[in-house]
Parts: C-alpha cells; structure tokens; sequence
C-alpha cells in the first residue's frame, strides 16, 4: 500500500484546522511580567498526589525537588547539593541538603521535610474513600529515612532501587513543608498551597489561569520575571490566536503547520524540537484486545511516516519501541512494519475483516499535545481500512488519571508518556509493569521481566534487559510505540526564552529582551 500525501491524508481523516478565538485582553507591556497560552492545568496542588507530564513544568514553578536538570538534561544540585552512596550494594544513598532553601511562608526547608516528603506522606494511612499518593509507589522501597542534621539525610532501602538518584529529579519528587500542611490539612495545602521554588501561587482559577510572583528569598536567586501569567487554553488554535494577536509572549504545544507560519512574522520566533517524551497507543486486555492477532493487527496497520509527513512535517520520529532514540534501553537494530496486508490476515485469524470489523473504544486527549486529536482520526481511519472500526472519546487528562487508576480504559488509549530522563526505567519500567499504578497493560510475563531489571546494579546489563524486554512487549503487542515527542512553541522575540531538551518550560529561566 502506497503512503498516503497530506492531500490525500488529511481527506482521510478529515481533519480540519478550526480557528478559535481567545478572549484575552490586549496586555499592557511590562518589562518584568510575562503572559503564557499554556495547554493543561495541574491535576491537584499537591505535587506528590499526580504525575501528570505536561504539569511537571508548573509545579517546578512552584515547588523544588532535591536534584535538578539543566537545558542539556544534565544532572545538577538543587535542594541537596551532594549525594553519594555509603554502601557497596546501594541501599544506603547519603544526600546533604541546602541550609538557605526558605518556604514562601517563610519557614526554613531541612531534612525533617525531606523525611516527611519521601517517607512519611508516601506510606501514611489513606483516609476512607481518598487516594493514595502516587509517590507512595514510586518510593515504596524507602523503609527509612535518617535524619543525621538538618542538612544530611540518608535513605535506606529495602531492596536495591537503581533508579532512586534518578527519580528525586523526576515527576512527583517535589520537596513540601510538614510543619505548614500538617497544620493547614490536606485541603487547606490545596487551598494555599506552598513550596521553596522559584515562584509562590498568587493566584489561581482551576481550568483557567495560574497567576505566579517571584519568591524574593529563592535560594537560586529571585527570578528575573516577577509575574508570570499562564492562560490554560486548551484549544490549540485559541493558543495559536493568542501569540499571534500578541496577547501573550509565549504559547506552547502548537501545531506544526502553524509554528511555520508563525516563525515567519516579524517579531516571532518559532520552534519545533524532538524531546525525549514518547507518544503510544496503550493497550488494555479488553474486548477484541485480549487477542493478541488483534493488538498486533493495530500496530501493523499504522502507517507511522504518512502521519508525521502530513500532521508534523516529518519532525515527529516513528519509533519501534516505548523509549525514545539513542537511550540506553532502545534497540536501534529492532523495527516493526508498516504491513496493512499483514494487519488484515492478522484479524482474519481472529474471525475479524472489513465485513465483520473488531469494535473498539478508543480515548484520546485534545489539544494536550501538537496534534493529537488529527493523529487520533488518522489511526481511527487506518484502522478502519483493515477491520478494526474504532469509537472515538475525547476526554480530559484528569478523567484519563481517573480511568487508568480505576482499570477501565476501553482497549485503546493515546496518550504522551512523560520522561525527561531518558532512563528505560521510566519508560517500560512503569508502563509495563503490572504492579505499576501507570501501567495500562498488566501481564505476569512482563511482571517478571520488569521486576528483574528494577533491582539490577550493573547498569549494561539493566540496559540490555530492557532493550529485550521493550522488543517482547511490542512483539506481544502489549503498547503500540509510536513517535518520540514534539515541543513546538512560539514566543515574541523580545523574551530571551530557554529551550529544555525535554520540553520543559520554565519562566524562571528567561528574561525579558531590553
């Protein structure tokens, strides 16, 4: 089957460009004050409670998490300064904190909020009918947390956890105040919620606007933008509005045919850039799904190159796996075919065909990503041609949190997997274990796969593991890989912006053009 071009494609899927029209007002120029169309709002205030992706840049406004990443993605200090293992197998990991890092009602951040932030909230009682954090699965392993002083810690555990390093700069690893929020309450935290980042929350309006002040006593030095004003739009067109009209000086996750023709005008400065997110299908063992034949069938049937030609201009890398290129759990030398002809035999051998087509549901966001529901239609429609006749939900992310942790996803959910550390871990390693609360897929064989790799030390032989392990689960058919992920922004000229190889954004790192 010959590729489809845009003409033909986008007929295809019928998708159309909709313009929309942002109802901001003109806004006054400041030379310390910014305005951002951004595309998603926090799940919750509490920074340990959800790991949204495209959330994690808000929070590290607000919040700061024990080690940090620079533009390059590398490692760098931040609430600790040093950390180092004391023990040969890794279970006793020694960190010396900051003794300058000020909350933003002015209490003084030390290792009783680190202990209380890694230890004691994850594994506290869950009250009737509430939720359980997601940092209590993440750090599930942490049996202790000694406080040595009020700037030295040590975290033992269980059982070896090679990622731990890793994951105090990633999603959820946010340091919060014990003293204030056992006080205030959880909803009281939620309410006023406060941190030791950047930025305290000045105001809020859920689905709406985040209004950020600089927090003068910053331990990094007081931001050199003082208000930061983000406009949750989610509507991708009415954030494209929103730059063009010059109501704001930043929006992110545009489309790619609009970043072209932004980064034309004068004064505006366009930027499509590969991060190291991944985009997939995720799989349930639902309906139709829970044959193999099928789930093989829709990923044979998704013409990868068609879709990033006519929705990313040919930015958006196809991948083969859940990881993105040249990280370490990625096989190069691995590839899963483009094959329509293979998918319908496939569904053939499972008593399914264009005459009698596989029925499944199919969840996928809109506007939380540069095209996701065109690349939604496109595989809806790719599907279609081979036997598998796709009802197609729009739904929120907090509802697709709600969905996932409840086990009742429908077979088929698109969805961006944040992670801006590259390290298969948290790529298959929370995708595909069945123990993991993100996990879509639950199957014992990935469970012993997954669960061997997650205490390996030597870190070649975790890499090979997961390449192998990344390959079985494609070849079962249990995630459906499709494209390494796209940042695309636009901003004014005059906002000296800095670009984050993950696709962060980050007010607290620019500053405004004289």
């Amino acid at each position: 089957m010959a590729p489809l071009d845009r003409r033909a494609f986008l007929s295809l899927v019928g998708a159309q460009a909709g313009v929309a029209a942002l109802g901001l007002p003109a806004r006054a120029a400041k030379s310390d004050a910014i305005a951002v169309a951004y595309s998603t709002d926090v799940p919750t205030w509490d920074p340990n409670a959800r790991v949204l992706a495209n959330a994690q840049s808000l929070y590290k406004c607000v919040f700061d998490s024990p080690i940090n990443q620079a533009p390059d993605l590398s490692v760098k200090p931040s609430f600790a300064k040093n950390w180092r293992y004391r023990d040969a197998a890794s279970l006793e990991l020694e960190l010396e904190l900051r003794d300058d890092a000020v909350f933003h009602n002015g209490d003084k951040a030390t290792a009783e909020d680190f202990r209380y932030t890694f230890l004691e909230r994850p594994k506290a009682p869950v009250p009737q009918g509430g939720q359980k954090l997601d940092t209590s699965s993440i750090w599930r392993r942490v049996k202790d947390i000694e406080i040595l002083s009020p700037t030295r810690v040590v975290m033992h555990f269980s059982e070896v956890m090679p990622s731990a390093v890793t994951w105090l700069y990633f999603m959820g690893s946010y340091i919060v105040p014990k003293s204030y929020m056992e006080k205030q309450g959880p909803e009281g935290f939620l309410k006023t919620p406060v941190g030791s980042g950047p930025y305290r929350l000045a105001e809020y309006q859920r689905g709406a606007r985040i209004v950020l002040e600089a927090h003068d006593k910053y331990w990094g030095g007081a931001p050199k933008l003082k208000r930061v004003t983000l406009e949750i739009v989610q509507d991708p067109s009415a954030r494209v509005a929103a730059i063009d009209g010059r109501r704001v000086d930043l929006a992110v996750d545009l489309p790619i045919r609009e970043i072209a023709r932004l980064g034309a005008e004068a004064g505006i400065v366009g930027s499509i850039d590969s991060i190291t997110d991944i985009v997939i299908v995720e799989a349930t063992r639902t309906g139709p799904f829970e044959r193999e034949e099928v789930r093989l069938a829709a990923h044979h049937a998704i013409d990868k190159q068609a879709i990033s030609k006519a929705l990313f201009g040919g930015k958006a890398v196809p991948i083969d796996v859940p990881a993105a290129h040249k990280t370490p759990g990625y096989p190069e030398n691995f590839h899963f075919a483009y094959d329509p002809n293979k998918a319908v035999a496939l569904l053939k051998q499972a008593g399914f065909g264009p005459g009698k087509p596989a029925q499944i549901g199919f969840n996928t966001l809109s506007g939380f990503f540069p095209n996701d529901f065109e690349m939604a239609q496109a595989i809806a429609a790719m599907w279609k041609k081979v036997g598998i006749e796709a009802k197609l939900e729009v739904i929120e992310a907090a509802k697709y949190q709600e969905l996932l942790r409840a086990n009742k996803l429908p077979e088929a959910m698109l969805y961006p997997w944040g992670n801006t550390t590259g390290d298969p871990e948290m790529y298959a390693g929370y995708l595909l274990d069945p123990k993991s609360i993100f996990a879509a897929w639950k199957s014992d064989d990935m469970g012993e796969r997954i669960q061997r790799l997650v205490v390996e030390t030597d870190p070649q032989k975790r890499y090979a593991g997961y390449r192998e392990a990344n390959i079985y689960a494609v070849e079962k058919g249990y995630t459906i890989p499709l494209f390494q992920g796209v940042k695309t922004v636009a901003y004014q000229s005059s906002l000296g912006f800095t670009k984050y190889d993950n696709g962060w954004i980050l007010p607290q790192s620019y500053t405004l053009k004289a």
